[in-house]
């Protein structure tokens, strides 16, 4: 692990200029590659003390073994020479999105004598229009065959083509009318790269026009008695109908655009992003990928624009782009984009409308994205299998930890200090065995001790269902002579068979092989401290601080590093994640109850309907305090022995003290409670 001040550049070496900038490891390969405004001002962020630098930043300047930077004339040259190079390196803390799978589009080998339609998957060619892409090759091929109808454009392979040529006959599909056969020459070449163009321009959504010529072409016929020639026409409407059917409407008037959406959590981010062509949404296609340096939603966005338009030129980048968070400063990307297109690009954020409406929709796909991903990785045995066997191997643990549970605390300013316990077995969530504690052992905001006392608790039941099951052991005996093994609450009657007597398994009987805690070396020193302190030898620790990918272990003064790629590092987070939540709920839970409680609640056999109509009756807690007992007995519901006891309540409890107004001092009047 290198120290950022051995390679950092002296004063007055880094220009004030904007510029990009690559970080490289002790063999030379390049680890991220970033652009700046100022080179000067971005490059001296990185050189701060490591305490004050995000959790991904730190760990990346400290693999880092130098830097190096490039000067540009503009920030818009700055963001291509970034893309250029992070395409080029590949650098491992830079966010790269990746498909998560191939989307196939719909291709017109426009470079050809003779262009193709077809389906084609991965990187784009030079010389071939792509629409798309789609979610289904088979959905190409359903709008394809409909089209051909109108369009008979050559889809044949080189090799079909050429047999046709050699032998003088077409193919089936020239016979049935969906192909023109320029390979018998039933066409010229120009003609047919007509067919090809007006294909292309269909698809574009240059379809109204089109449309209103055959009809009148239709019309046309029928006036001129050429029934057969209309009727081939209506045919052909009706044909092309069907292929706008299969793409909804969505904006009325006819935009095109990308509409682009995120969706993340602390380690992952999902992309969606919807094309809409023609008020029509023509393509859908997605991202996943790990949030491997320290980036917010508009890093996020402008990541996505980069790899989207990288390599597109011309009608490929739409007029509209929307998105969820701008990327600062937008000016540059905005202006990059318009260059690409040769003409100007509005990069915004959709305010109202059609456009919001379908950003929503954009957004919720993106979501399940990201919950598929999730639950597909977790879910898999195979992987869930070689996380467990990493764990074990990091930790040194003699198996793998079958049962792992986690514990976090929250808290808000020291206030409603509450904890979490999460089961994981075989890699997977046990939400029947969750459990939640209020911290009881002292007040104020401490997590350390208030880790120790949580996994006192937890473990001391566990201890006490084994002696009712009759697995005392000496040692715990010992333990519980010098206190440490009392019970933090009242236990349920028990069975010898490890069940309660109505038949619910105990809620403490099982142990796990890992307790893994949400901080760092003081929150796992505390618990395994606990552990000892009840004689628990056989559980192991371990703790994972959060935006953290270092495992630290008891009494190690350095962390166990797992690949940032490890399932069994993922699988920690996970664990981890979960009990974050679990105790973030449950504190915001409290703190609710808490926020709702008034004077009213102290009323003794006050249920909430007369408090709601004490509430109507008087307007406010204040007015209702000023009240006589003769006046509250005027509520409904309200008698004279209960009126008598909410003023008695209303009076011992003190009231608020009054507002200020800060500028002036003025004692502000008490609009209620």
């Amino acid at each position: 692990m290198a120290d950022p001040s051995s390679y950092r550049p002296k004063p007055g070496q880094i220009p004030d200029s904007p510029g990009v900038y690559r970080f490289r490891d002790e063999h030379g390969r390049v680890i991220y590659v970033g652009k700046a405004k100022s080179l000067r001002q971005r490059l001296s962020s990185y050189f701060q003390d490591l305490a004050g630098l995000h959790t991904r930043t730190r760990t990346m300047v400290t693999t880092a073994a130098s830097v190096e930077w490039t000067v540009v004339s503009t920030e818009v040259e700055a963001l291509q020479l970034e893309y250029t190079w992070i395409k080029e390196y590949d650098p491992r803390f830079n966010v790269k999105y990746r498909d998560d799978k191939s989307y196939p589009s719909l291709a017109v080998t426009m470079g050809e004598e003779f262009p193709r339609v077809q389906v084609m998957r991965g990187p784009k060619k030079k010389g071939v229009r792509y629409f798309g892409p789609y979610a289904h090759a088979w959905a190409i091929r359903e709008t394809v065959d409909l089209m051909l109808r109108v369009f008979p454009v050559r889809t044949c392979s080189a090799g079909v083509f050429k047999r046709s040529a050699q032998i003088g006959r077409p193919c089936l599909l020239g016979y049935i009318g969906k192909c023109s056969a320029p390979c018998v020459g039933r066409v010229s070449a120009e003609e047919h790269r007509e067919l090809a163009e007006e294909f292309c321009d269909f698809m574009a959504g240059r379809t109204g026009a089109y449309l209103r010529r055959l009809e009148q072409r239709m019309h046309e016929a029928a006036e001129e008695m050429e029934y057969e020639k209309a009727a081939r026409l209506r045919d052909d409407i009706e044909a092309l109908r069907r292929a706008l059917e299969k793409n909804a409407v969505v904006l009325a008037d006819a935009t095109d655009a990308d509409l682009i959406a995120v969706a993340e959590d602390e380690l992952e981010a999902a992309v969606q992003i919807f094309h809409v062509r023609g008020g029509r949404v023509r393509g859908q296609r997605g991202w996943v990928t790990d949030k491997v340096e320290a980036v917010d939603t508009a890093g996020l966005v402008e990541h996505a624009l980069q790899q989207l338009y990288g390599e597109e030129r011309g009608d490929a980048v739409p007029k509209e782009v929307l998105v969820p968070a701008l990327p600062e400063p937008v000016e540059p990307v905005a202006q990059w984009l318009g260059e690409r297109r040769g003409s100007r690009v509005d990069l915004r954020i959709p305010q109202r409308g059609d456009k919001k409406d379908l950003m929503a929709t954009v957004q919720r796909n993106a979501q399940q994205a990201l919950v598929l991903h999730k639950t597909k990785r977790a879910s898999d045995l195979t992987t869930r299998s070689r996380a467990l066997e990493e764990i074990a191997e990091a930790l040194e643990l003699d198996s793998a930890p079958l049962r792992i549970e986690c514990f976090d605390v929250s808290h808000l300013q020291g206030q409603d200090v509450v904890a979490s316990m999460v089961v994981f077995e075989d890699g997977l969530a046990r939400k029947s065995e969750y459990r939640r504690f209020q911290i009881k052992g002292f007040e104020g905001q401490d997590d350390v001790r208030s880790m120790h006392e949580v996994i006192g608790r937890r473990f001391r039941r566990y201890l006490q269902e084994k002696q009712k099951a009759g697995e005392w052991s000496e040692e715990n005996a010992v333990a519980e002579e010098n206190g440490h093994a009392a019970d933090d609450g009242p236990a349920d009657a028990r069975t010898e068979d490890g069940r309660t007597e109505d038949g619910r398994p105990k809620r403490f009987a099982y142990p796990p092989q890992l307790v893994v805690v949400d901080g760092g070396q003081p929150q796992v020193a505390a618990a395994r401290r606990a552990l000892d302190e009840l004689g628990i030898e056989d559980v192991a620790v371990c703790g994972l601080a959060k935006r953290l990918e270092e495992v630290w272990l008891p009494g190690e003064d350095d962390p166990v590093v797992l690949p940032r790629t490890s399932e069994g590092l993922y699988l920690l987070q996970r664990v981890r994640d979960e009990a974050h939540r679990f105790a973030i709920a449950y504190q915001r839970s409290k703190r609710t109850k808490t926020l709702r409680a008034g004077p009213l609640d102290e009323v003794p056999g006050l249920g909430e309907t007369r408090k709601k109509a004490l509430l109507k009756h008087f307007g406010s807690v204040k007015r209702l305090r000023a009240a006589t007992v003769e006046q509250i007995c005027e509520t409904p519901g309200i008698g004279r022995k209960t009126a008598e006891t909410i003023a008695a309540a209303l009076a011992a409890a003190a009231p608020p003290a009054p507002a200020v107004n800060m500028a002036t001092g003025e004692i502000m009047e008490e609009a209620g409670e």
